[in-house]
Formats: structure tokens, sequence, C-alpha cells
């Protein structure tokens, strides 16, 4: 696919970032370039509409869920084109009003997302965006907190996947990556 070439030519490969021993995928040079960036949005909501909605019960996306702060960046833009809510999933502490809250587990120990327990209604059929999967904890996390509220998870969007690492081994539903990154 020419567009997955050309999103993946664009990203850069920052080695012993944010410490040594990790190479950090930097999409921002994307999000810097307006042709690059709707390339992005065309090629996860082409992929939403003619592979995840399709095969879901509902036949539609009712909510978007974007995990801080990077799904933020791309999630509100693809609910808007899908006719859906977006919801956002945060660190503790940093939405108001009720919450639900989900543990996982990082590299350096746990932390917690939280989502407005109004956020998402029993039934609502959901996808997760985030700029990455790795080990795939803070995904799973927030599949935690929509089956809380009684949501149904239809699939798991990120713009890179590690490999190795097998995040999405851990999810409770389909996982689709634009860029699957091998090292």
């Amino acid at each position: 696919m020419a567009d997955v070439e050309y999103l993946q030519s664009i990203i850069r490969l920052h080695p012993d970032f944010p410490k040594k021993g990790i190479d950090f995928l930097d999409i921002f040079p994307i999000l810097r370039d307006p042709v690059a960036f709707e390339t992005l949005i065309t090629h996860l909501v082409h992929h939403i509409t003619s592979q995840t909605v399709p095969k879901s019960l509902r036949k539609k996306v009712d909510v978007v869920v974007g995990l801080d702060a990077r799904g933020f960046l791309i999630g509100p833009i693809i609910a808007l084109r899908l006719g859906a809510s977006f919801v956002p999933v945060r660190k503790r502490g940093k939405l108001p009003g009720d919450c639900v809250s989900a543990t996982y587990e990082k590299e350096y120990g746990a932390d917690s997302f939280e989502m407005q327990s109004d956020a998402i209604l029993p039934g609502q059929s959901v996808v997760i965006v985030d700029d990455l999967i790795a080990t795939g904890g803070s995904a799973k996390a927030a599949g935690e907190l929509v089956k809380k509220l009684g949501g149904v998870t239809i699939e798991y969007l990120f713009i890179i996947e590690i490999m190795f690492l097998k995040g999405y081994q851990s999810l409770d539903a389909p996982a689709y990556s634009v860029i699957q990154h091998l090292d």
C-alpha cells in the first residue's frame, strides 16, 4: 500500500529516547504535514468503514475512545468523520465528575486511566484509538473501562505497532495498526 509506505517514510526514529535502549517512534512529523495527516486519517476511516463496521453486530461505530494523550490527536477527527461521539480516557484525577477507573502495568510501575461514567451507554459499539501499541497495557485498560460502562469494543486502532512485544494478544477485540515496526 502506497499510503502506508508514505506514512512510514515520514515517521522519525529517535534512539535512546526517553531513556537508553528505547527507540522512540515520533508521529509528530505526520501531524505537521497536512497531506500526511489527511492520508493517515483517511486510511484509518477507510479501514473502519470497509473492514470493521461490516463485521460488527450493529454495523456502525457509536463511540471513538482516545487514549491520553496522542489518541486525542486523531480520535476526535475519526469520530467526526464517522458521525460518532468522542470519549477521552485520561490519567487518574484529570476528568471532572463521576468516573470509572482501570489500572495497568507500565515498565516502571502501575498507572490508572479514567473515563467519565456517563460517557458510553450499554450496548454502544466502540473503537479505541491510540498512536502506538507496545505491551498493550494502556489499551487493555481502556477496553476495561468500555466494558465497565457496558460498551462493546469492536476494534483497537493504532498508528504504529511494535510487533515483537505482541501487545495485541492482551486485548479483548481485534487490533489494527497502520505501521508494523519490527525492531
